[in-house]
This record gives structure tokens, C-alpha cells and sequence, in this order.
């Protein structure tokens, strides 16, 4: 009110302990949204290096189209699975209610606004953006048995090493025994099959180790009244002679690895 502008510095926060620390990738975005939220601001305006929110990355196909608006979950679905925006802050704008703009710092372009109310037309459309994450590894402990208390025998251990784990696939039990597959980054890559391979206690057959594998995504809230989306997606990559290794999905998004 007093005409006065603000600056706060961002991607920092103070610990339980009292310790300053910073918030990792993507914290300045993460403090821009939580101050909007603190504020009651009518919106957050993030100005950064691109000019807005494509349906792809245009990097890798030219003919990506800049999205004029889209909603809070296929925007955390898309930051999930590697677009511009930070996870967090997506989380914290689709609870506090904060549309969140994303446009360019260089440029008078329109960016692409981030909220929860009523898309337009456009944004209705089945598949809204694609994903992709070139760098996945994926490791199979084969044999194992088929009974509460195995899972967490093996995620635990890369929990307390700080490997996140991605798509995770238990297949189908044959004589109580079964195989257990998850993805996780190829920078995580090394620690994970070694802790596989050294797991305390826990009887298989052995570990395959893969790396060099891409996940690619579509993602869209009109996915869920409009079915065959997942026929398409396959027959498209069959065409392209790419093999799915895994798929997972969710109610607005289907991931092939």
C-alpha cells in the first residue's frame, strides 16, 4: 500500500533446528508460492527462461505448443515427470489456492497460467502434455518370496540411503515366489543395485541391473472419460519400433518405460 517493492531472497529456509539451509532445485519457485500464499495474493507471477508451459519440450519437438492455461494436477503430473516447475510448488499453489503464472523474463510474451478453475476448450483436450526422462535405470530382484514384509526388506534399505524409487511392478506369484521390479535415476543408479545386491536377510535368485532407459508420459484430466488413450500410446510407439519395458498409471496419466 505504501508503494514500496519487496525483495525477498528465495530457495532458502531454516531447518527444525534453526538452520539455514537452502530447498534444493526449484526452491525459488517454492518461496515465490508460499509468500503469494501467505500474502493472499491474487496470483504469482514467476518470470524465468522460458515463456511458458509446452505441451512438450520443445527442445525435442518443434512443433510443441505453448499452453495459454492449464490445472493444477496435470501440472504437478507434468513437474513429476520432469517439466519446468518444481513438484513442490505446484503442491503448495493447488492447496492454497494460487494461480500461479509462468511467462518469460526476456520477452512480453504471454506465458501460461497454473490454477484449478474451469479450463477452456483447449485445455479440455484428452492428452495435454507429454513427458519424457531420459535418464531411468531399472533394477528386477528376481525370486524372491511372495509374503508380507519382502517390499519393505527392500525398499527400506534405499529409503535410508536417500534413493527415491520411481515405478515399482511386482509380477505375478508362481509357486510363492515372485519377481520385483522398480525404476529409479540413472544418477542413482550405482548405489541402488549395489544395495540390492548386499540386501541382509532376504533370499533370490539375483538382481538385473539396466540402465540407459527413457520414461515417456501423457498426461491429461479428459483421459479419464475418453477411453483408448492407452491403445493409441502403444500402437504409436509400436510404429516408432520402441518396446515397453514397464507401464504404471494413474486417473490422468499413463507412463510407459
Amino acid at each position: 500500500d505504501a508503494g514500496r517493492v519487496i525483495i525477498v531472497a528465495g530457495f532458502q529456509g531454516i531447518t527444525q533446528a534453526g538452520d539455514v539451509t537452502t530447498l534444493g532445485r526449484g526452491g525459488s519457485d517454492t518461496t515465490a508460492v508460499a509468500l503469494a500464499a501467505a500474502l493472499k495474493a491474487e496470483r504469482c507471477e514467476i518470470y524465468t527462461d522460458v515463456d511458458g508451459i509446452y505441451t512438450t519440450d520443445p527442445r525435442l519437438v518443434p512443433q510443441a505448443r505453448k499452453l495459454r492455461e492449464i490445472g493444477y494436477e496435470e501440472m504437478l503430473e507434468m513437474a513429476a515427470l520432469g517439466a519446468k516447475m518444481n513438484p513442490r510448488s505446484i503442491e503448495l499453489a493447488a492447496v492454497y489456492g494460487v494461480p500461479v503464472l509462468v511467462a518469460s523474463s526476456f520477452t512480453d510474451a504471454p506465458g501460461t497460467l497454473i490454477h484449478g478453475g474451469e479450463h477452456t476448450m483447449e485445455v479440455r483436450k484428452a492428452v495435454t502434455g507429454i513427458a519424457v526422462d531420459r535418464n531411468v535405470a531399472k533394477i528386477t530382484v528376481q525370486g524372491v518370496e511372495d509374503r508380507p514384509g519382502i517390499a519393505a526388506a527392500i525398499f527400506e534399505p534405499l529409503a535410508a540411503a536417500g534413493v527415491s524409487v520411481d515405478v515399482i511392478v511386482q509380477n505375478v506369484s508362481q509357486a510363492g515366489i515372485t519377481d520385483m521390479t522398480f525404476t529409479v535415476a540413472e544418477g542413482d543408479f550405482q548405489r541402488a543395485r549395489e544395495i540390492t545386491g548386499k540386501l541382509a536377510g532376504l533370499q533370490h535368485k539375483g538382481v538385473i541391473a539396466q540402465p540407459g532407459l527413457a520414461k515417456v508420459s501423457i498426461v491429461g484430466t479428459g483421459m479419464q472419460n475418453a477411453p483408448g488413450y492407452a491403445a493409441k500410446m502403444f500402437r504409436a510407439l509400436a510404429d516408432a519400433s520402441v518396446n515397453i519395458e514397464m507401464v504404471t498409471t494413474s486417473e490422468i496419466r499413463i507412463t510407459c518405460l
